[in-house]
């Protein structure tokens, strides 16, 4: 026997607001069970879901985990500029002038993940 994951669970201080941005992210929805206000916000993914809890306490230190996102459709900088025009602000650019490295961004509510290069750009 062994376990598989449900979700991937992110504190926050507004759960519906900040699934509906990563539901953009992601290109995916918030489930419809949940509404503005609610304490729980689910954005349904392939695999595991991103489960949004509001908490009372705010971000105060550096993720200790975070989502590192792969373009499905465009290169990693087109991705990017889509995600910042969202409401992502970029934390750190560690893109190498051979093309190859990935960006740090951080959604509304400071959360660090990352835009890495897509397949087509990595080769395969």
């Amino acid at each position: 026997m062994s376990s598989s994951v449900r979700h991937v669970t992110i504190d926050s201080s507004d759960a519906y607001a900040l699934a509906t941005f990563w539901a953009a992210v992601l290109d995916s929805k918030v489930s419809d069970e949940d509404s503005p206000g609610d304490e729980e916000a689910l954005v349904e993914t392939p695999g595991a879901g991103i489960l949004f809890v509001t908490v009372p306490e705010g971000k105060s230190v550096k993720n200790r985990v975070h989502l590192d996102l792969q373009p499905r459709d465009r290169t990693r900088d087109e991705e990017v500029e889509r995600l910042t025009a969202l409401g992502a602000t970029l934390v750190g650019d560690h893109r190498r002038p051979d093309g190859t490295g990935w960006v740090t961004l951080a959604d509304p509510e400071g959360n660090e993940f990352c835009v890495e290069r897509s397949a087509s750009e990595r080769g395969e």
